[in-house]
Order: structure tokens, then sequence, then C-alpha cells
């Protein structure tokens, strides 16, 4: 009994063979009309049409695991990202960590407490990241992106954060001492309760930062920083803060204090 999906049979090869117009292509019309009965048989064999239902089926298989085993799979990119982390503590360069700390930001992993001190992190992007009880004392993030992101008590003594943007950034109570926020953006960040001693804030863009109730900003300079609130450079320079635009000057006063 002939199968419902079966190919029709094929011509008798003399009646298909008076169809060629040119005697050298009968050679080609053959192997046409061979493959053509080969297909005719395969196309009754039940056995192909079992196959062609399993590989459905595995298909559809592999696509259920796929999706169950998905959650497994994010746990253990987080854990080789923590792995790269952790592994090269203390220690400077990248290492990875730049790619690292980007992927479990973005998967919404609080990054709280990560310690990450004289990294090479140079133009890593961390918007609205955890980064409470951070260390980042002495790494290298010029030009990074940390947009929002929460810093509440991080430390970042002696950081290279030149041309960061830090706007909506939450530093209260972090310790930024001796750290280099040169033409940095810090518009409506947040500073109270912040260690600012000796930081370089020369033309950053304090456009609305939240300044009142600064810890410390002894010796930090103010050299012609931009759209500062009103009263800040007031308070200060009484305060201890100094505008100079000499790197050889301010350092020389730093380090004789």
């Amino acid at each position: 009994m002939p199968r419902p999906n079966a190919r029709p049979r094929p011509e008798p090869w003399a009646k298909f063979r008076e169809t060629i117009r040119h005697r050298w292509l009968a050679p080609f019309y053959w192997l046409e009309w061979l493959w053509e009965w080969i297909a005719c048989a395969l196309s009754n064999w039940a056995f192909l049409e079992v196959l062609e239902y399993a590989g459905r089926l595995s298909l559809l298989v592999g696509v259920i695991f796929y999706f169950y085993e998905a959650p497994s799979r994010v746990k253990q990119k987080h854990y080789q990202a923590w792995q790269v982390i952790n592994t090269a503590q203390g220690k400077g360069g990248s290492g990875g960590r730049i790619e690292a700390l980007q992927e479990l930001n973005r998967d919404g992993v609080p990054l709280v407490g990560v310690n990450v001190a004289s990294a090479f992190l140079m133009g890593i992007r961390l918007e609205k990241a955890p980064l409470i009880r951070a260390n980042f004392d002495a790494a290298d993030l010029r030009g990074c992106d940390l947009q929002s992101a929460n810093l509440e008590s991080a430390s970042l003594q002696s950081a290279n954060l030149r041309n960061c943007d830090l706007r909506g950034a939450s530093l209260e109570n972090a310790d930024l001492a001796d750290a280099d926020l040169g033409d940095a953006s810090l518009g409506r960040a947040h500073f109270e309760g912040a260690n600012l001693s000796r930081v370089n804030l020369r033309n950053c863009d304090l456009g609305d930062i939240h300044w009142k109730g600064i810890g410390d900003i002894k010796l930090a300079n103010i050299y012609q920083v931009k759209n500062a609130p009103p009263g800040f450079v007031e308070w200060a320079t009484g305060h201890g803060a100094v505008s100079m635009a000499s790197d050889e000057e301010w350092l020389k006063l730093t380090t004789d204090r």
C-alpha cells in the first residue's frame, strides 16, 4: 500500500529518454532518472519517516532542556566571573576584571564589598552598580562610567578617576583621599560625609552636587571647577581647600603638611 506522502513512480527509461533533445546529455538525464527512482523507493520506507519524526522530537527536547538549564548556566557564568575577580585580587592590570564586573552588573548581581584595589579598570562601565563598601584604592578608573552608582562607604583612596562620569552617584561617607578627579563629571552626586582631603577637583563639573555635610576637604584642589553650587567655593576654601593651577606647587603643599 503506497504511503500518503510517497513520490509518484517515474516513467520508464525508454519514455523518459524521448525527452532528451541532445544525445550527449543522455548520461546526465539517466542519472536524474536514477535518482528519481531512488527517491521514490525511499519515500515508501516507513523507517525514514520515523527518523524524521525522531529528529523533530529531539530538537523539541533540546529546546526544552536549553530553557530548563538556563538558570544553571547563568549561575555558572556568575561563578566564573567572581573567580576572575577574586583570583586577581591585589594584583595590577585588568586580569579580565573589566568584563567580569560589567557582566555581573548587567545581570543585576550586587557588587557590594568587591575588592579591586590597584586594578587597571580604565573605561569600565558600571552604571547604577551597587558598590557599597567596595575597595577601589589606587585603581585606574580613567574615563569610567559610574553614573548613579552606589558607592556609599566605598574606599577610593589615591584612585585615578580623571574624566570619569559620576553624575548622580552616591558617595556618602566614601573615602576619596588623594584621589584624582580632574575633569570628571560630578553633577548631582552625593558627597555627604565623604572624605575629599587632597583630592584633585580641577576642572570638574560640580553642577547641583550635594556638598553640604562633606566630611573633609582640606587641601583639595578646586581650581577652575565648573558649575559650582552657590556657596560651595567659599565654604570649601574656608575649610582648607585650595585653588592652584601648578601641580608642583600643589604637590609641595600637600607633602609639606
